[in-house]
């Protein structure tokens, strides 16, 4: 089959790396446009569109999905299929147009978190469980048939990152087998099984990013978790001169306890941060000031005296 991938960031590469090595026929790949970013306004281009110049790919970059002539362009690739990797949401007119429709990888179990981080989501929720599915865009945001799973466990040390890097390297190995199952027609849609309860997995913006104090302590490690490293949860902090300190959180670890007081910030001066909540003792083991780089608490102590500050609630 005649190959065409959409995708952008780091999660969509090994899949492009891995249809490629399984020697499909890639007549072109879909990226976004190049941004400026930075003070110096330095153009920057996406994960996919460097893995495609790196396999001599031909590329097309749209502003717009609805265009008539990036939609003629893609047409004349004369591709069977499309297959999508952490895109944009496709007009019909595009995810129609190949003889053999188009697949979408999503780092989820579906039905379970539909939406934008479905990694960031089943960390947070303390999911033990999570996966890949591939399955038929339809007009509905991913609910079209599921094609194949794979699930794989969330331990106590994944965080967004390290879930973010399993689940990437084993839906790559998935999307070939889907080209494959499709190909020689083994592989057909099923309908996403019916539940009474869905989880969704929504964009997560900077104010979805504070920790919510008066949470258990374990609810509060696995939002940290599901957050880390990127976009990091964060909590807000007066020092000892009653200024702000914005602080972004990486790692942490709950230590049970009924005396703590909730919100009080414990410190031994050397080693241990730790901030009381309902239940116990939520420890900050990394994190970084505003401005500052990512540091140990053990660091943070070593340059600040902590003793009077704070927590904002």
């Amino acid at each position: 089959m005649k190959v065409v991938f959409m995708g952008t960031p780091d999660f969509a590469v090994a899949s492009l790396h891995a249809i490629c090595s399984a020697g499909h026929d890639v007549v072109g790949v879909v990226t976004v446009p190049d941004r400026q970013t930075g003070r110096g306004l330095k153009v920057t281009y996406s994960p996919v569109k460097q893995s495609a110049l790196d396999h001599n790919l031909p590329l097309l970059q749209p502003e717009r999905l609805r265009d008539e002539q990036f939609q003629q362009e893609l047409k004349a690739w004369g591709a069977d299929i499309f297959v999508v990797v952490a895109f944009r949401m496709l007009p019909q007119s595009v995810w129609a147009m190949p003889p053999m429709g188009t697949f979408n990888l999503h780092a989820s179990l579906l039905p379970q978190y539909r939406g934008a981080a479905p990694i960031n989501w089943a960390i947070i929720n303390g999911e033990t469980e999570t996966g890949v599915t591939t399955f038929m865009l339809n007009e509905r945001i991913d609910e079209g048939g599921i094609l194949l799973q794979r699930s794989t466990p969330i331990t106590a040390n994944d965080n967004a990152e390290t879930l973010h890097d399993r689940l990437a390297e084993m839906g790559s190995q998935m999307v070939v087998e889907t080209l494959e199952g499709l190909a020689s027609g083994t592989l057909t849609p099923q309908p996403q099984p019916m539940t009474d309860t869905l989880r969704p997995a929504p964009k997560i913006f900077k104010p979805d990013c504070a920790i919510q104090w008066e949470r258990s302590g374990k609810e509060i490690v696995d939002f940290v978790r599901g957050l880390s490293p990127y976009p990091a949860a964060t909590m807000v902090m007066t020092d000892d001169k009653g200024r702000l300190q914005s602080i972004k959180v990486y790692e942490t670890e709950f230590e049970p306890c009924d005396s703590a007081k909730a919100t009080q910030v414990v410190t031994d001066k050397k080693n241990t941060i730790k901030i009381g909540v309902n239940d116990g003792y939520v420890h900050i083991l990394s994190l970084q000031l505003s401005g500052k780089k990512r540091i140990s608490a053990q660091e943070m102590l070593r340059g600040y005296d902590i003793t009077n500050w704070k927590l904002e609630i």
